[in-house]
């Protein structure tokens, strides 16, 4: 289904901003709470937030390299892909959240975590902000990243975007609840 360049990019600003702000409101929290877990096998709070600054790690250099390297002409419409759609998709926040296994290098659980974490994903946030703004000059639908499962698969920039965004909303929502859940426990 295509939609409006400009449309998409304005939309994930908007996730990216209230990630930001989400994030923010976290660093008035005790180092303790944001490291409460509900069970051993639980994210805490900073690690949910270590899990999207591993992604980021990834696809923050990824990103901006075809950026610098891709042809200055915008497109009105992005039609994406099955497989941009499917990605985003299944990273996408909802309500009654589908647990997924995460890889190995990509799970942050029993990490030694403090404030910094949530000033990278901060940092992150901004560097995001900036490649969508950078992106409104570039053909969402041409230009091609790879991803963090394999370097082998190409998803067009636009999607990128999406996974990137939507899973960071994902997990800051799941960060959230871990937080009421922290809250009401050490009360």
């Amino acid at each position: 289904m295509a939609i409006a360049s400009q449309k998409l990019l304005q939309n994930l600003l908007k996730i990216t901003q209230d990630n930001c702000t989400a994030t923010e409101n976290l660093k008035t929290e005790p180092t303790a709470i944001l490291n409460w877990k509900q069970d051993p096998k639980c994210w805490s709070v900073l690690e949910c937030i270590e899990h999207l600054n591993r992604y980021g790690d990834f696809y923050l250099p990824e990103i901006t390299t075809k950026i610098k390297t891709a042809q200055p002409k915008s497109s009105e419409l992005f039609k994406g892909n099955w497989l941009g759609s499917y990605f985003s998709k299944s990273v996408s926040y909802s309500e009654t959240l589908n647990k997924m296994k995460t890889f190995k290098s990509m799970n942050p659980l029993n990490s030694e975590l403090n404030s910094q974490t949530l000033e990278k994903f901060i940092n992150q946030q901004h560097q995001i902000i900036g490649l969508l703004e950078q992106s409104k000059n570039i053909n969402l639908d041409k230009t091609k990243t790879a991803i963090s499962i394999s370097t082998l698969i190409k998803l067009r920039l636009g999607d990128t975007f999406k996974v990137l965004v939507y899973h960071n909303e994902r997990h800051i929502k799941q960060a959230e609840q871990t937080l009421k859940k922290a809250v009401i426990n050490n009360l």
